[in-house]
């Protein structure tokens, strides 16, 4: 009996230690998808808004701070867009508008930005159907253009090897990025497609044209990648230089079985099977944050999520390394303690490893309809891993000056209101004011995440009175659209 209580108290007080020590600065993020959901044509405008707001009302009552949402699965839009239909996913039909007529991603845009989080526009660039029963509408540019597109098992794609098919795609991301104000564009692991067993890419045709030089057909699959990658980046800072672009990657870059530098895992390739080449990627600085999808469980025989976490920790690349979590896999046992489950080991290893910067989980719809454990995985994080609100790591690679702190704080009855300070670099501009709650006489220490009481985009709050009847000091600061933060305002009491 003593051994066991040693064993609860050892474990209870891990767990205390990991939930007590709260970083200030974690990026938690929330992939929301609609790729072959097939409930949201069956509802009305209303409903669609209410599922989109009650699921991030939920991820704002754990604290996430940022949304991953899906705006382009297929070659389609799940926004208003001259280059691309409507996409089938939202009314059942691909080109057909919504009615009454709506805009999804600027909606979720607004609704994310009332919440203090960010909205990443996530994209695929190269799918254009699941199978070879889907109907194109007729002004897709398949038909305009079908010299662009190749089949490959049931599915249709984008040949990355012809140069015009990369300038459609940039141009796709070009127009997001001029008319929304979106604060990140996204891919997920989706480059050249998984493999058929037997099957190679039908791209013969466009590498005999567009070789340019190379004599290797992989090494040429991962060039036409990295150009798209490589240009991208470049057309989303030319327009607006604070957007950030983020990739998340099958979790395996490369197995020591191909490379001795590589992972020691079993698994498929990112490198060899999609010809991504993530490490380059962020090491040249043509992303800014990488999400490698580490959805094993720790113990994995093929795939050990333990083994993934350091690997990429490891290699300090650079952009920001976040860990794309699978909240199935939350629930399974943990490996030294199987009366408990993995959440405890998988965030420690998330916040002791020093170059991991924070988490995005998958999916997002399952903290609110409780699936595979959504709920109760909720409840952890909302009770004690993301107890408090964190601001995003700053991506000082972009830009490392911190912005003006505001100016003209006062408060008139239970509001507190300031002023932005005017300036003529975008890269300062506001991009959400943070205010910090200390007691009157409390010692202020900006680095304790409990002290902040709000994130906002307004430049006014409303307090609400105390219970106590106890004065409180607020303070404001502001950070810029890549997270650095001014220094305090002067103290406001209330």
């Amino acid at each position: 009996m003593r051994k066991l209580t040693a064993t609860i108290l050892t474990a209870f007080i891990a767990f205390s230690a990991v939930a007590q020590q709260l970083p200030k600065r974690e990026f938690r993020g929330a992939w929301l998808h609609i790729v072959g959901n097939q409930t949201i044509k069956t509802m009305t405008t209303d409903q669609v808004k209410t599922w989109i707001t009650s699921t991030l009302d939920t991820l704002q009552s754990i604290n996430c701070n940022a949304v991953v949402f899906q705006v382009r699965p297929q070659a389609d839009a799940f926004y208003s867009s001259e280059l691309e239909p409507w996409t089938r996913f939202l009314t059942g039909v691909q080109g057909q508008a919504p009615n009454p007529y709506w805009d999804p991603l600027q909606f979720a845009i607004e609704e994310c930005h009332k919440r203090g989080m960010e909205l990443h526009a996530w994209l695929n660039p190269y799918r254009v159907t699941s199978d070879d029963k889907e109907v194109l509408c007729p002004e897709h540019l398949y038909f305009k253009k079908p010299g662009l597109f190749v089949k490959y098992g049931k599915q249709l794609y984008f040949d990355p090897g012809i140069p015009e098919a990369r300038e459609h795609t940039v141009k796709v991301i070009q127009d997001i990025v001029r008319r929304y104000d979106v604060d990140a564009i996204h891919f997920d692991d989706y480059f050249y497609p998984y493999p058929i067993d037997g099957k190679d890419f039908p791209d013969d045709a466009s590498f005999k044209q567009y070789s340019n030089g190379f004599t290797d057909k992989g090494d040429w699959r991962r060039n036409n990648v990295t150009q798209l990658i490589k240009e991208i980046n470049v057309a989303i800072k030319e327009i607006k230089p604070w957007i950030r672009f983020g990739i998340s990657p099958f979790g395996i870059h490369r197995n020591k079985k191909q490379d001795p530098e590589g992972s020691n895992t079993n698994g498929l390739s990112t490198y060899d099977q999609l010809y991504a080449d993530i490490p380059l990627w962020c090491k040249e600085g043509y992303i800014d944050y990488n999400v490698p999808q580490l959805y094993w469980k720790i113990g994995h025989k093929l795939a050990d999520y333990e083994t993934l976490i350091k690997w990429w920790n490891d290699g300090n690349l650079g952009a920001h390394f976040y860990v794309g979590q699978s909240i199935a896999t939350f629930k399974e046992p943990d490996v030294n303690n199987p009366s408990e489950d993995q959440t405890e080991a998988k965030i420690k290893l998330v916040r002791e490893l020093p170059h991991v910067d924070g988490n995005i989980w998958w999916p997002g719809w399952y903290f609110s309809n409780g699936a595979h454990g959504g709920t109760t995985l909720a409840k952890k994080l909302r009770d004690n891993y993301q107890k408090e609100r964190a601001l995003i790591p700053a991506y000082t690679r972009i830009d490392a000056i911190a912005p003006d702190p505001v100016q003209k704080i006062y408060s008139k009855g239970r509001s507190i209101y300031w002023e932005a300070a005017k300036t003529s670099d975008p890269l300062q501009e506001p991009g959400f004011f943070v205010v910090y709650r200390f007691l009157k006489d409390e010692k202020v220490d900006f680095d304790n995440p409990e002290r902040i009481f709000r994130i906002t985009k307004e430049t006014s709050i409303e307090v609400p009175a105390c219970k106590s009847k106890r004065t409180h000091k607020y303070y404001v600061t502001v950070t810029d659209h890549c997270w650095n933060e001014s220094i305090p305002s002067a103290p406001v009491e209330l």
